[in-house]
């Protein structure tokens, strides 16, 4: 009996479809495709995967062909029937339009916020940031330690570089991980910290320190991040006092927990665990860090949204890797597919597997990723 390694990333996306399709009844407002990178979702994710595509075939057959021109188009469709087989494809399709519809969702349902929740709870939470350090602002600090000027466009594009790493990171794992269930695996994780994301910010409602003690960060040399704090502040207000009924504003302030911490931190450990190569791996463990530092650093975050996001990170990377075939040791230091394909197996079949008698043992899954 098998299972497919597909049924939670799915069962997530149908989920918080319907919950953002309720909710946009409920407070009367439309649900909208937000912009991002490269524009809408609709239009960026397909023109990633070509181009993810394109980066893939292209080169590796003009290397093969050795720069015969005669040889390139047999050497990439030789590459086409190598890499994206059906499996590959079904891989892709599936994990853009779950991505599609969970993200969508998340986006909408935040932006009902302000209508769902007029009193936030940022006090309680400042208040814990100072207990935690001893009656001083963590910010401050942070100012303090960094300085206030070429600091802060560093930590800037760090931040901002999550912008684009969130849907790209999809398209790397989904188009040129080595096994598809590892594929599966991430795609199952990304949607489901957008979930735990938007269930952390129905159930502790917070704007965040910059836009509630905005002072504290007024020496703060201008940055990208500074543009897009007042670009954001300025969505929130058309949204919770609009002057025109044809504003297409979407807000998207929310503090607790951060979901720059919480995905940041799946791609390390899904990387820690998938990735051959160990400067990629140290180097996704390296922008999870500095990521953390630059969301106090920039107030976009208390300490507890940081705490909030890692545990949310951990959840979302347990979860998808049990439901896309992964074993764990006991201490969750090693992890090993049960799969190489879409179908995991259960029951009697996973027991002889995990002896080394079945046909998808995990010694054989290894040979063919």
């Amino acid at each position: 009996m098998k299972r497919p390694a597909y049924g939670l990333v799915v069962g997530v996306a149908v989920l918080m479809g319907v919950v953002a399709l309720v909710v946009s009844h409920a407070v009367g407002v439309r649900l909208r495709d937000p912009d991002g990178f490269l524009g809408p979702a609709w239009v960026r994710l397909p023109a990633m995967v070509l181009g993810a595509f394109l980066l893939d075939v292209v080169p590796r057959s003009l290397w093969r062909s050795r720069r015969s021109w005669r040889n390139v188009l047999r050497e990439a469709n030789g590459l086409v029937r190598e890499h994206w087989t059906r499996e590959r494809i079904m891989l892709v399709v599936i994990g853009l339009t779950s991505f599609y519809v969970t993200y969508v969702s998340y986006r909408n349902l935040k932006n009902y916020l302000p209508r769902l929740f007029p009193d936030m709870q940022d006090p309680m939470l400042h208040s814990l940031d100072r207990w935690l350090m001893f009656g001083h602002e963590p910010a401050t600090l942070l100012h303090a330690v960094f300085g206030e000027t070429w600091a802060a466009h560093v930590f800037a594009f760090i931040y901002l570089l999550y912008l684009p790493l969130a849907p790209i990171s999809l398209v790397v794992w989904l188009v040129w991980s080595r096994n598809v269930s590892y594929g599966y695996w991430y795609a199952t994780a990304n949607c489901l910290t957008w979930t735990f994301g938007t269930i952390s910010y129905y159930a502790i409602p917070t704007m965040g320190p910059a836009f509630w003690y905005p002072w504290l960060y007024r020496g703060l040399d201008v940055t990208g991040v500074t543009k897009l704090q007042d670009g954001l502040w300025n969505s929130r207000q058309d949204v919770r006092f609009p002057l025109n009924p044809f504003s297409d504003s979407i807000q998207s302030v929310a503090g607790f927990a951060s979901l720059h911490v919480g995905l940041t931190l799946t791609i390390a450990l899904v990387a820690h665990y998938t990735v051959r190569h160990r400067a990629l791996r140290t180097l996704g463990w390296v922008y999870c860090f500095l990521t953390l530092i630059s969301t106090m650093y920039f107030g976009w975050h208390y300490i507890a949204d940081d705490i909030g996001g890692a545990v949310i990170a951990l959840l979302s990377v347990y979860l998808g890797g049990i439901a896309s075939g992964q074993k764990f040791d006991r201490y969750g230091r090693a992890s090993h597919p049960t799969t190489s394909t879409a179908d995991v197996p259960v029951d009697e079949e996973e027991e002889e597997e995990e002896e080394g008698r079945g046909p998808g043992s995990p010694a054989q899954v290894g040979q063919t990723t």
